[in-house]
């Protein structure tokens, strides 16, 4: 077999997308209790990487080569709206007795269990949230250690996205926040809540408690369709340094297959920070699953401008070729 008939084969057997960053979404239902955790049929590199989404599964995919509001993109000041906190209402309710926490291949997810996002009149329930590595979005040009994605459905369908950054903590803070907590899990919560009470505010260098936490575990998820109960999880943490922050507004897409548009996209102006040790326990799991920066919004997408290029490249070498 050919190189080419190869990459045409390993196209076409990828089949339908599984385990977007929409799973539990209206366009990706979880799966039934005792089913299997989906594994991703795409990835990040190579034939099934972000280049090739559209083939893995076209038509459905189709929109990854030629939507027009794609993302992430590079959050600059001509491409968002700023907005206050205060503008939206964001609640997520604690999970005392800890949650689900999944490898879907492409990410690796916590199974919510209740929260709130409101803004102009619409209000979105949360799905999950999930993580990428590193950040999907740029700040400003910037790529940052992480990035962290909140899922939330309307009740119309609507999707929104609440994006959040996350920086590597460093020195004494992170040796000495690491430290303060994860002994049994029976006490576990009421460290988290006492340990929130004197939460740092945005900017701080402190390792977030939330992401200690759930990292703790995730080398027990390290095979794709494998899951695990996290510790309890507190949540205020989280919620009370984005209330203390803005959001960069600005409608875009999935960041995964089928890579669907009209997606609200709020883009946290606070950082949350994870220690050294956490990070590199994160990596050896998540491994690479960032999306490369899309074109500014409104403007042709980077796959058909690339398209056209190589091929106006094809027809010139063909004639070189020829001469």
């Amino acid at each position: 077999m050919g190189k080419l008939s190869q990459i045409l084969f390993l196209t076409a057997s990828a089949g339908r997308v599984f385990a977007s960053c929409a799973y539990g979404t209206h366009l990706m239902p979880r799966a039934e209790e005792g089913e299997a955790v989906p594994v991703a049929t795409f990835g990040y590199t190579g034939i099934t990487g972000p280049h090739n989404w559209a083939a893995l599964d076209s038509p459905a995919n189709n929109v990854c080569a030629t939507g027009t509001t794609q993302s992430p993109i590079d959050m600059v000041d001509s491409v968002f709206e700023l907005i206050d906190a205060s503008a939206l209402s964001i609640e997520v309710n604690d999970m005392p007795e800890g949650a689900d926490f999944e490898n879907l291949g492409s990410t690796v997810e916590v199974i919510t269990q209740g929260g709130t996002l409101s803004f102009d009149n619409k209000t979105f329930e949360l799905q999950q949230f999930h993580f990428h590595l590193p950040s999907e979005h740029l700040d400003n040009g910037t790529s940052q250690a992480m990035e962290m994605h909140m899922v939330w459905q309307s009740a119309e369908g609507e999707i929104a996205v609440v994006g959040a950054y996350i920086n590597i903590a460093t020195g004494a803070v992170a040796s000495a926040s690491v430290k303060r907590g994860l002994n049994t899990r029976s006490r576990l919560f009421q460290r988290q809540a006492e340990a929130n009470e004197t939460a740092p505010v945005a900017g701080t260098d402190a390792p977030t408690v939330l992401l200690e936490t759930i990292f703790s575990v995730v080398d027990q998820i390290s095979t794709p369709g494998t899951k695990v109960k996290t510790p309890p999880l507190v949540m205020s943490e989280v919620v009370d340094l984005l209330k203390a922050g803005q959001f960069q507004a600005y409608s875009g897409s999935l960041t995964t297959p089928p890579c669907s548009e009209g997606v609200n996209w709020r883009v946290s102006t606070s950082k949350l920070s994870i220690s050294p040790s956490s990070f590199i326990k994160a990596r050896d799991v998540i491994g690479f699953n960032s999306r490369f920066p899309q074109n500014t919004p409104g403007q042709p997408n980077i796959l058909m401008i690339s398209a056209l290029g190589a091929a106006a490249a094809a027809v010139s070498a063909v004639g070189a070729g020829a001469a």
